[in-house]
């Protein structure tokens, strides 16, 4: 998960590539892939929103939140509603947040991105689908952290301890799964990974790294492997770098500014799964 090699027995193909089902597959997978995630990413809208409020995440109408105005299933189409309303309310004209449309985007791109990963490289098979499943759910609970971190500036447990979890599955996972895997550098990966986050915690009193963020970066080494978790550490770092100083340019932060890390860690965690970027390839010669 995130992403694999081809198993040990092979995958394999529902049609041949020779056929014309083949190519219309290409075609039309990719596109149920991206409403797929658009719709998942409008229930993630849903998790962000409603988490810790006592409300449920899998029952009851969504509302507007000025004034409270059950909205209608054409108001609920991923993206689509959002600019048909023109970004407001029917019904109050109040502003409709950014965030949904942004986080549905992001929600499909990723599961595209996973497609591509995941299917075009094992084929489409059981093995894939699981694969794929696994991997868009922890690529689902890291979107989820991001935006309630973003919001919050509080990583919440009810997400990042399912996503320590299944990090931990996916190394069984591939253990058996995956000719020749070595799993031993993504055990140490995950201690190895948190350590700094831990340290940075315990010796600013929580005032410079939050707890979550250890945690965050535990389930991440899990994932990644020792090279990929340092490249995604550094990257992390730079990327909050610039925006901190981007923000202060901008005079909407100071440098007492507190800003959420775990956006930075998981933007990063994304760039080096995606393009396969390790410490290697930042630093060619190491």
């Amino acid at each position: 998960m995130l992403f694999n090699k081809k198993p040990a027995f092979g995958g394999f193909f529902v049609f041949s590539k020779t056929s014309p089902w083949y190519n219309i597959s290409m075609i039309f997978l990719p596109i149920f892939i991206f409403g797929l995630g658009l719709i998942i990413g409008s229930f993630l809208n849903v998790v962000i929103l409603r988490l810790n409020t006592g409300w449920s995440i899998v029952s009851g109408r969504s509302k507007c939140d000025r004034c409270n105005k059950n909205l209608s299933w054409y108001e609920l189409i991923p993206v689509f509603s959002f600019l048909g309303l023109r970004g407001k309310c029917k019904e109050c004209k109040a502003p409709i947040s950014f965030q949904n449309p942004v986080i549905e985007l992001t929600t499909a791109i990723v599961f595209v991105v996973l497609y591509t990963k995941v299917f075009l490289s094992s084929g489409f098979g059981w093995f894939s689908l699981v694969s794929f499943l696994g991997s868009a759910i922890l690529a689902s609970l890291l979107i989820v952290i991001l935006a309630y971190d973003f919001r919050h500036k509080i990583i919440p447990d009810k997400i990042v301890y399912p996503f320590i979890i299944l990090a931990l599955v996916s190394i069984f996972w591939k253990i058996i799964f995956i000719t020749g895997f070595s799993f031993v550098p993504f055990l140490i990966a995950g201690p190895v990974f948190a350590s700094p986050f831990f340290f940075i915690w315990l010796f600013s009193k929580g005032s410079a790294m939050g707890f979550g963020d250890v945690k965050l970066a535990l389930g991440m080494g899990f994932v990644l492997g020792l090279s990929a978790s340092l490249a995604t550490f550094l990257l992390s770092f730079w990327i909050g770098a610039i925006a901190g100083l981007f923000l202060i340019a901008l005079s909407r932060a100071s440098l007492k500014t507190q800003v959420p890390f775990a956006p930075f860690m998981i933007l990063a965690f994304f760039i080096v799964t995606t393009w396969g970027v390790t410490i290697s390839s930042l630093f060619p010669i190491w």
